[in-house]
């Protein structure tokens, strides 16, 4: 594969079904992966975040202090 060329559906679900990708069950883990969101391994669930991309961090820590700023909000209301 190219590394201009986007991965196929084929590719995508090669990777999700690989457990090596899968830390401790529950955490995705591919750095050939570029999605910042992936499905869960139960696809239905939702999505999870890819910890090998960079910016799966960033988008953790702006919910967390999203998350942070709402209850102070709220304990000061």
């Amino acid at each position: 594969m190219e590394t201009n060329e986007k991965p196929g559906k084929e590719t995508f679900d090669a990777w999700h079904d690989d457990p090596k990708n899968w830390i401790l069950g529950i955490f995705y883990y591919n750095k050939l992966d570029k999605r910042l969101l992936p499905p869960k391994r139960i696809k239905y669930l939702g999505w999870t975040m890819n910890f090998a991309n960079p910016y799966s961090y960033l988008t953790l820590l702006a919910i967390i202090a999203v998350l942070i700023a709402i209850i102070k909000y709220i304990k000061l209301g």
